[in-house]
Formats: structure tokens, C-alpha cells, sequence
């Protein structure tokens, strides 16, 4: 049965007795004490209802799981942590037990349990993995985060007292499709809850609340760049947790470029003497350990070896895929070996990375070496080719290498805009420098990232928050079936000066802007004035970020990852 949201209206109007039912969040700043002091959501939620009551929620809080899905070892390990979150004020959870036996008469909690149910037993993340849930809060003890597209009301509600409205209401199931809905449903339930600093307890304000909320996006990517800068696995953990909080899912993990190879390929073992250092590498291992770590938060990795260009670094290892000493990338277009060492290094990385998508590179290839090294001069004119001929055949090949591999290529738009109709028709074109690139891309059938350099660029600083928020990824796109096309988007933290020292503050909270764009419905974010509907709660949620220990930078800086000017509060930057 599909969603009643009318009659789920009322029935928690039912159950809160008199409560004042809100399908938007209040826009004063949150610099106000005890419940005074409203949850503020990030991203938006697709749609939702909340009331007037406070909620206490009972530090030993129970987990109650269900459906085939429901002993995901995925989900037990983010109810842990996400406890850990919610109640680090609190007093020890290990001890939570005991001390709520003792207490029992003294203290009642209204949210003493949390139900999650999950139908689906699947745990393989790809694309468009059903990241839907909806969480119902409510004053009787019940809680529950349903991982589903739909919900199911018992058919004989109608004809019940009142009474018998309320027991059906929490007897009902609630469907579930995946873990990582549940995820999701999770990060929301934690920013429902709030510290009291005067009661010492954890409240949920604003109850009770029903939320059914969906990506609008399946693809919600930020890149990080390790070639520019080596980024140490637990920064790239934290990072990815950090993702997390923002419901972001796909880790862009540029990790080669001309400057640096820090990647372990058995395969052909020298290439990593193109790291800056042998302290500066990753292991097979310590790739294996950031996609294990990434799919337990529900975030996909995908990796990129951008060819033919950018890849100086490999020559250190190997000279022979230099055209010459004097002309070291493009990489030797000529040579079989060329191929063979990119088919060994994907061979090595398909162990590795489960996501279907692997990314190719393709952009700012500047062939001019290639007409100024004899053999390739001599190649080319053997096979008529211009070097533009040649820029064409490396990256037909090598996509033709990825997709042996059971890859789907993705490209940098440079690809599309020089021999788009030759491109493989499973190709996503990732936008990052013309601004209407998807629009053409999407118009040849094409699947689209948007990446516009303009704005989702992190490491350009002087972009402000409010541009990142506005910026759309279907503007110019009006035709449904392809606007289908655009996948999703992607905020990018290039390295060139970024390192471990900043990186999280060039992050953050810039990156949560494009989040709610790629999560929340273009309706919510597209409407009203952002200063009321949105700098509020990001202001809210760049705080919620420090208290869990990022370095995010205040919101509101004329310049990115600058400190604050002054003393003052961290909701009122």
C-alpha cells in the first residue's frame, strides 16, 4: 500500500493529543537553551512532520532490529556508533544497565527502545543502492527507522476507537528494503537528538516526528586527491566518516597523478617508486581496509588512473612508458606495454574496489610532445593519425581495458567535447569545466556528472557558501528522460594546497551545501529566502560537525578554511 501521508498526519496528531503538525523547520538561530533550542536536519528531508512535545531518550537505549536484513553486522556497528555519538555526554553505556535498574523508579524515559527493521538480507553496494527510509518518533516508547520506499497501514485502521487507532498504529509493520537506508535513517535519528546540559539527559524536541526521505540524486560524490598531497589512511577514514554525517555516498579517490604514484600495483611493483617518499604510499591493504571502512557508512569508493595524461609519476618506475626522456606524458601511445602496464594496474584495483564505476581521466592532455618524439612521429604517420587521432585511441583503449574488467568508464568531459560519438555508450562524462556540459552530454544519451569547477570546486576558496547551495546540476535540462541521465554531482578537494594540516576545514562545511542540492527535493532547496531556510541549519550542522571532532571552518567565511575573526559563539559565526 502506498504511502497515506494525510492519514499518518493524523494519526500522529493522535498521538501527541494536541500538537501542532510543521512541514518546515524554524529559521531563528539555535543560540537558545533547553527546548527552546529545535532540531535543525541536514540535508533536508524529503518530506516531514514534527510536533510541539520534548522527549527524553533512555541513555541504555535498546536496539530492536527485524526483517531478513535486520542482523546486518553493518547495522549493529552503526547503532554502536552512532550511540557513542548521541550519548558521549552520558554517563558510561557499559555501566547504562545497572544504574537504570537502580534508578528505575526515579527515572521514566519516553524513547527507551529503537526499531529497525530491514527487508532486504543484500549488503552489495552500487549505484542506486536504496539509500529511502522513514523514521517515526513518537511519545509511547516507539521509535522506529524503516529502510523502505513505502509503508504499509494496517487496512482496518479506519474503523477503530481511538484507542484501538493508537495500538494499531505501533503494532503495524513497517517495511524495509536495505542496510544502507537504515544508515541514513540513523544519521537523521542522531541530529533529532540534543544534549541538555541543565537535565543532563538526551532530549528530542519538535515530537513527534514522521520523516520519508529519499536521495533525489543516486550519485553524491566528493573527491580527494592524493597524489598532490599524500593523505594518511586515517585522515581518508575520517574524511569518509565525515561524508557520512552529510549522506554523501561515493569517495572520488584520485590517487596518481604526474606528481605522485603512492599506490601498491604487485602487478608491476616499481610503479610506487613515484612516490614522494617510501613513508608517503598505500598498501594493498590499506585500500582494502578504506573500502571495507567506507561500506560500513554506506559510501562507495571509486578510484581514478587518469591516462594519458597526468601520469609523469609512472615513468619513475618504469621509463619505457616516457615517449622520452624529454617528453614524459602524455603516457607512450606507441608501445603495447603502455597498455599491458594499465590492464596489470586495473587487474590489481579490481581486487580492490567493488563499485562498478572506474575512472579514467582523460582531461588536459597536451599532445604536443608526441609530433616532437621521432617514433611516435613515425607512428603516427603510419597510421594517418593526428595527435588528436592518438588522444582518441588511448582512450578508447583503455576504456576498453576498464570494461574487461566488468567496469563502467568514467570520463572527464575533455573525452566527450573531442570524439564524443566515439565514445563507448556506458561512458559517464564528469562535468568540470564547460557549464553546460551535461546538458550535451545527456542530449547524446549519455550518463552525467556534475562537477562545475565554478562552484563545486573545494579547493577554490573564494567561493561562498551561498553559490555552492544555488548552484543546480539539471539547470538547462527540462526533458525528464534526461534529466534521469544526470546522475548525481560531486564536490571536488583537489590537493595542490591542501594537505593533511587543512583539508577537512577546505572541506567542510562548503561540501554540505552540494549534499543537501544532491539529497533534498529541488523544490525544498530552491525556494525562499536560503538566509531563513537554510544558513541556520548549516550554521547548526557545521557546529554538530565540530562536536564530533572535524575541523570544519564557520560557515560563513569570506574566504574558505579561514579561523574565525573573534571571539563568539559557534552558532552565530
Amino acid at each position: 500500500m502506498a504511502l497515506n501521508l494525510p492519514l499518518l498526519n493524523t494519526l500522529l496528531i493522535l498521538l501527541s493529543l494536541s500538537t501542532t503538525i510543521t512541514t518546515s523547520l524554524p529559521s531563528p538561530s539555535p543560540v537558545t537553551s533547553h527546548q527552546g533550542s529545535p532540531p535543525y536536519l541536514w540535508p533536508l528531508p524529503a518530506e516531514f512532520t514534527s510536533g510541539e512535545e520534548t522527549l527524553s531518550v533512555d541513555p541504555s537505549l535498546s536496539l530492536t532490529v527485524a526483517g531478513n536484513g535486520g542482523g546486518s553486522p553493518i547495522l549493529r556497528a552503526a547503532f554502536d556508533r552512532y550511540m557513542g555519538m548521541i550519548f558521549k555526554h552520558a554517563y558510561n553505556r557499559a555501566s547504562s544497565l545497572l544504574t537504570r535498574i537502580r534508578f528505575l523508579s526515579m527515572v521514566e524515559y519516553d524513547i527507551t527502545s529503537l526499531k529497525i527493521i530491514v527487508h532486504s538480507d543484500s549488503e552489495e553496494l552500487q549505484l542506486g543502492v536504496d539509500e529511502s527510509y522513514t523514521l517515526m518518533v513518537s511519545k509511547k516508547n516507539e521509535l522506529s527507522i524503516v529502510a523502505a520506499a513505502t509503508i504499509e497501514v494496517c487496512v482496518s485502521l479506519c474503523s477503530h476507537t481511538f484507542d484501538s487507532l493508537l495500538i494499531s498504529l505501533l503494532a503495524c509493520v513497517f517495511q524495509a528494503n536495505t542496510v544502507y537506508g537504515a544508515l541514513r535513517g540513523l544519521e537523521t535519528f542522531s541530529q533529532l537528538c540534543a544534549f541538555d546540559y541543565l537535565t543532563k539527559s538526551v532530549q528530542i524536541y519538535k515530537a513527534p516526528w514522521f520523516i520519508q526521505d529519499t536521495p533525489r540524486f543516486q550519485y553524491r560524490g566528493l573527491l580527494i586527491d592524493t597524489s598532490r598531497h599524500f593523505l594518511p589512511v586515517d585522515v581518508i577514514k575520517q574524511i569518509t566518516e565525515s561524508m557520512s554525517y552529510a549522506k554523501l555516498n561515493v569517495l572520488h579517490w584520485h590517487i596518481v597523478d604526474e606528481q605522485s604514484f603512492p599506490f601498491e600495483t604487485p602487478t608491476y611493483p616499481n610503479l610506487w617508486k613515484g612516490a614522494y617518499s617510501r613513508w608517503e604510499r598505500y598498501t594493498v591493504e590499506d585500500a582494502s581496509e578504506i573500502v571495507r571502512f567506507a561500506k560500513m557508512r554506506g559510501i562507495n569508493v571509486m578510484a581514478e588512473l587518469d591516462v594519458p595524461g597526468h601520469a609523469e609519476s609512472w615513468g619513475t618506475g618504469y621509463p619505457d612508458l616516457w615517449p622520452s626522456p624529454s617528453c614524459r606524458e602524455p603516457l607512450d601511445v606507441t608501445k603495447n606495454f603502455t597498455f599491458d602496464v594499465i590492464s596489470g594496474i586495473l587487474a590489481d584495483m579490481r581486487k580492490i574496489f567493488p563499485f562498478e564505476f572506474f575512472h579514467l581521466g582523460g582531461d588536459e592532455v597536451n599532445t604536443d610532445c608526441w609530433k616532437n618524439t621521432t617514433h611516435v612521429k613515425e607512428w603516427l604517420h603510419g597510421r594517418n593519425f593526428t595527435s588528436k587521432d592518438a588522444y582518441k585511441y588511448f582512450v578508447l583503449r583503455a576504456q576498453q581495458i576498464a570494461i574487461s574488467k566488468n567496469w563502467t568508464p568514467v570520463n572527464w568531459e575533455e573525452t566527450f567535447s573531442s570524439f564524443g560519438k566515439d565514445l563507448d555508450p556506458r561512458t559517464v562524462v564528469q562535468n568540470w569545466l564547460v557549464s553546460d556540459i551535461c546538458q550535451k552530454a545527456v542530449a547524446k544519451g549519455f550518463r552525467c556528472i556534475f562537477s562545475n569547477q565554478g562552484y563545486w570546486y573545494l579547493d577554490h576558496l573564494d567561493v561562498p557558501w551561498d553559490e555552492v547551495y544555488n548552484t543546480e546540476p539539471l539547470n538547462g535540462i527540462h526533458d525528464p528522460s534526461q534529466q534521469k541521465l544526470v546522475i548525481g554531482g560531486e564536490v571536488c578537494m583537489w590537493g595542490e594546497t591542501a594537505d593533511t594540516s587543512v583539508v577537512l576545514q577546505t572541506i567542510w562545511p562548503r561540501a554540505a551545501a552540494a549534499a543537501e542540492r544532491m539529497w533534498s527535493t529541488r523544490e525544498a532547496v530552491s525556494k525562499g529566502n536560503i538566509t531563513l531556510t537554510a544558513l541556520p541549519r548549516l550554521h547548526y550542522f557545521r557546529c554538530l560537525l565540530n562536536n564530533r571532532g572535524v575541523p570544519a571552518a564557520p560557515v560563513d567565511n569570506w574566504y574558505a578554511r579561514r579561523p574565525p575573526s573573534g571571539p563568539g559563539s559557534c552558532y552565530a559565526q
